[in-house]
């Protein structure tokens, strides 16, 4: 019974195969060359099997991992069957299989040289450097930490104001009075650049001194605002490893379109189909 679904399960893997990619410890941890399974003359490898993760790593996602070696090894015997049985069939002697074969040596090609001479190429050195120029002389943007009241009427708020201007405390007051969700945490916003906050709000807010508050009240669509500006700063510069996988993508793309100037420089590129000539981007 558990043979049967195994093999209900590799079929379902078979028909379509995903190129995705996975990572391949978890297939294998033998030699490469370490044969597992014969079929007639045909050897299955520990490679294989391997290959055959990279092919359907998303779809094997669907299953426990103990059972991935055995499904795989169920897709594999099954494509093995089915291609010495298309070549007993003389269809890999076809013209249309002939340049589906092409193509897909041709797309193989492709991916061998962008994992190898583009993303491969792109090291930690690289990466280092390029964030130290990038972020040499960063600055970023201010940003301010405020408090404030939020109440309905203008009344209200001015009313609060004179509290504090009797020195009652902000936080304190925000608790009791305010009715926005900050209320229970004493008003606090925490720190926001500009453009996050609603204009008259942030408008109001960048008048302040650190430490003083709104000598009038704001209003905004919310109601109306009491607000404590209690700090200025400029935003740090990002880590290293915050920014690296952005910076990582950057130089591949970087690389990838020096790499492909260059290809086309040695081989030039003639579109002879007038139509396609005339969508094609480069020729505009």
């Amino acid at each position: 019974m558990f043979r049967f679904s195994m093999r209900r399960q590799a079929r379902s893997l078979l028909v379509p195969a995903l190129a995705l990619t996975l990572g391949t410890s978890a297939v294998f941890a033998a030699e490469p060359d370490d044969v597992v399974a014969t079929v007639g003359t045909s050897e299955i490898t520990e490679a294989d099997l391997a290959f055959a993760a990279q092919d359907l790593g998303q779809e094997l996602q669907r299953f426990p991992p103990a059972q991935w070696r055995a499904i795989l090894l169920d897709v594999l015997v099954d494509m093995e069957l089915l291609a010495q049985a298309a070549k007993t069939a003389e269809i890999d002697k076809d013209a249309d299989f002939q340049k589906q074969v092409d193509f897909l040596t041709l797309r193989a090609l492709r991916n061998a040289y962008l994992a190898q001479k583009i993303d491969g190429a792109v090291s930690d050195d690289d990466l280092k450097a390029a964030y130290e120029k990038e972020y040499a002389d960063f600055e970023g943007p201010e940003e301010m930490k405020a408090r404030h009241i939020l109440v309905k009427e203008k009344a209200e708020a001015e009313a609060v104001i004179e509290q504090l201007e009797g020195g009652a405390d902000f936080a304190e007051l925000a608790k009791e009075k305010s009715t926005g969700p900050s209320g229970p945490n004493g008003g606090d916003l925490g720190f926001f650049a500009k453009g996050q906050m609603v204009p008259a709000f942030e408008e109001a807010a960048l008048k302040l001194e650190t430490g003083s508050f709104t000598a009038e009240p704001v209003e905004t669509q919310f109601g109306w605002h009491v607000i404590l500006l209690e700090e200025k700063r400029r935003q740090e510069k990002p880590t290293f490893e915050a920014v690296s996988a952005n910076l990582r993508q950057q130089l591949i793309r970087d690389l990838y379109t020096k790499t492909m100037d260059e290809l086309k420089a040695e081989h030039p590129v003639e579109i002879l189909d007038e139509d396609l000539a005339k969508a094609d981007p480069a020729a505009q």
